[in-house]
């Protein structure tokens, strides 16, 4: 039980990254309808201003791995606390649209690095029996800052003062803060201290963590540094045998995880409310509140069900509900002008069921999973990987939301929003509902079941060549 809370501490310190990460995400929603009329800025340059904080994303994950390699994973946990806080404030106190923009690129920098480092940490402390609930916690965290962001932003919203988007950015500074304090007295990952041969270190963790297995895991994991010593990691061994399918796995699970199109909701959602019929900025932000806290609450079933229906179970699930949700959604749009007042509060039904499924599978299933897959000593670099997809998919998604709303419009289905003509995205959502019916195909060969299989097995699964959906443990 000891070590039990001691793991849990540790998990949920890390997973403040997320905290992080999940504000960022939600902050910019309800900044948006009021920085636009202060800057006087375009939904075209709404975009590439929601995309900027993406690209550094797509930065720190590129760069992440062979640091948090290099210096350990507490220490860019730390760094990330550090560029956080000075993201935000430089945000919250940017004069005009270009500071602005180069705020979020250095936010996006934190947001990237955290992405991969976090969910790696706790994979590296986590025992097997609880690792999926614990990597979880990850997700869980971004859940409750996109809630975090969107209460903040709701408490701060002010339809007479069109620079109350400021105070939405500077409260970030306070979660990064946490994050800071917290990890200056967690230890460091035990593997990664194995592999720089500080076993002592390693196993005063592991007692601590594993209790009396410390020592067979010790064993393991020298094992399997010797055997790979001397063959350091490098961009190119991703591509060799035993990486090859973890690669696959990472950057296919990520793809499906963005091109469902969950950030569009997340970003755009008081836009998107604004489509359906809703007025008031307040009222859209609010119902964008909604969305926050389903999406919390979906996330804390995943986390306890993750361990016990297993990884594929929950995945198909949640995809199948997506694409029904979807559909529905779509047809909320379309029938806008029938339904009425209805018609809206459908569709905020609908938005519900689908960040509902969304949360309770490939959400965190996606950063569980390639914290999972990959080799000792291909797993920062193969996360990385992960972690850099994640953010490459998600600035196209998230850069092309609005152009494709437009591309897909259906002509005689425009609505209007904030007195102006506004395109139907029900074309956008039904493009969403195929990708995540592509995505069940997609899953039933590639979505391993790692379910309490030890991080060892798995690497052994892919050095004789197995199959993702052959992988299982050999207890159950």
């Amino acid at each position: 039980m000891k070590n039990s809370v001691y793991v849990a501490i540790m998990a949920t310190v890390a997973a403040m990254g997320g905290l992080l990460f999940g504000f960022d995400t939600g902050v910019i929603s309800g900044a948006i309808p009021f920085l636009q009329r202060d800057f006087g800025i375009s939904d075209s340059q709404v975009e590439l201003l929601t995309t900027m904080g993406l690209l550094g994303a797509v930065f720190g994950a590129l760069v992440s791995g062979n640091i948090t390699e290099r210096i350990g994973r507490r220490r860019v946990i730390l760094s990330v606390a550090v560029i956080f806080s000075a993201g935000a404030l430089w945000a919250g106190l940017a004069p005009d649209t270009a500071q602005l923009m180069a705020a979020r690129f250095l936010l996006g920098i934190g947001i990237g690095t955290a992405s991969f480092s976090v969910p790696l940490y706790i994979a590296e402390i986590s025992p097997a029996r609880n690792r999926g609930a614990l990597v979880s916690l990850f997700q869980l965290m971004i859940t409750l800052g996109i809630l975090v962001s969107y209460l903040s932003d709701l408490g701060f919203a002010d339809e007479q003062n069109i620079k109350c988007w400021k105070p939405m950015f500077l409260v970030g500074v306070i979660p990064a803060l946490i994050l800071l304090v917290g990890m200056f007295f967690m230890p460091e990952s035990p593997r990664w201290l194995l592999s720089r041969g500080r076993k002592d270190e390693a196993m005063r963790i592991l007692l601590r963590t594993e209790g009396d297995s410390a020592a067979q895991t010790v064993d393991s994991i020298v094992s399997d540094i010797e055997k790979d010593r001397g063959n350091s990691s490098s961009w190119k061994d991703l591509l060799g045998k035993e990486a090859r399918m973890p690669l696959l796995i990472a950057v296919g699970i990520m793809f499906f995880q963005q091109c469902v199109g969950i950030n569009t909701v997340m970003y755009y959602s008081p836009k998107i409310f604004g489509m359906a019929g809703f007025d008031s900025t307040v009222a859209a932000i609010a119902a964008s509140a909604g969305v926050g806290l389903v999406n919390l609450l979906a996330t804390l079933v995943s986390v306890y069900f993750v361990d016990r229906l297993g990884r594929r179970r929950l995945f198909f699930l949640g995809m199948g509900g997506m694409v029904v949700s979807l559909a529905a959604l779509a047809a909320s749009f379309l029938s806008m002008d029938t339904l009425g007042e209805s018609g809206r509060i459908f569709t905020v039904v609908c938005t519900f069921l689908y960040v509902i499924f969304y949360a309770i599978s490939i959400g965190p299933l996606g950063w569980l999973i390639i914290s999972e897959v990959f080799p000792q000593k291909l797993r920062a670099l193969g996360s990385s990987i992960g972690s850099l997809s994640v953010w490459v998919f998600n600035c196209v998604v998230t850069f092309t939301f609005f152009k494709l709303i437009k591309l897909l419009s259906i002509p005689g289905t425009e609505t209007v929003a904030d007195g102006q003509i506004s395109y139907n995205p029900a074309g956008v959502f039904l493009l969403y509902a195929a990708v995540a019916a592509i995505g069940i195909l997609w899953g039933w060969f590639f979505v391993p079941e790692t379910k309490g299989v030890p991080l060892e097995d798995i690497e052994k699964h892919w050095k004789s060549g197995g199959l993702p959906r052959k992988l299982k443990n050999g207890h159950n």
